[in-house]
């Protein structure tokens, strides 16, 4: 009987392909590529790519839902952590930033190339957004049930908003040659969309 395999990691040839695959897309875009490109980035032959994955498709959508995967399962775990809802916010654009500021050629990938095709975008965003929005909205719920934040706002729009502010900082900072710090921006986009949320003292 043969042994199982083992779970593939972080630095094998697999996760080597995927990371030669991001590289490869932010550099030459996601059309322009060919899988031949991507083999010789990771050091490997062509035949190689395809013992793990089918086509470019593939290997696009499996780097970008490795990815999303890596980054929800530690915002869940984090924001259980934090009681506050302004906080769970706060946290969550931190970490929006965080990680694709730490890798830019993911979040050119993920700004530019997952975009440009229905085809790839909607099956992503029913998969992986609705959980990334089910996050921003159940902070909302709790801040409003909590009175702190308004309740005339509906959370579906303030979760819109949030995602979009956030969305919108990456794409800029893509398309910036000066390179700053994009998570030196999370607590001021924070704070303006908490100063919409946050009931106000009425005089």
């Amino acid at each position: 009987m043969k042994v199982a395999p083992k779970p593939r990691v972080v630095g094998d040839k697999y996760q080597r392909i995927l990371d030669a695959a991001v590289s490869v897309f932010a550099e030459k875009g996601f059309h322009s590529s060919r899988v031949s490109d991507v083999a010789a980035r990771a050091s490997v032959a062509d035949g190689t790519v395809y013992l793990y994955f089918r086509n470019k498709e593939e290997l696009l959508m499996t780097a970008i839902n490795t990815a999303f995967d890596a980054f929800v399962s530690r915002a869940r775990i984090e924001l259980q952590a934090i009681e506050s809802p302004a906080g769970k916010l706060r946290r969550l654009a931190q970490l929006h930033l965080q990680a694709l500021g730490s890798n830019r050629d993911l979040a050119v990938v993920f700004q530019m190339e997952l975009r440009q095709s229905a085809r790839f975008l909607a099956p992503f965003s029913h998969q992986h957004m609705v959980e990334y929005f089910d996050l921003v909205r159940s902070a909302i719920r709790q801040g409003q049930e909590q009175g702190i934040f308004r309740s005339d706002l509906r959370e579906k729009i303030a979760a819109n908003c949030f995602f979009g502010a956030l969305d919108e900082m990456v794409t800029s900072w893509v398309l910036d040659n000066t390179h700053y710090k994009l998570t030196d921006v999370a607590d001021s986009v924070a704070d303006i969309i908490l100063m919409g949320l946050e009931r106000q003292a009425r005089h």
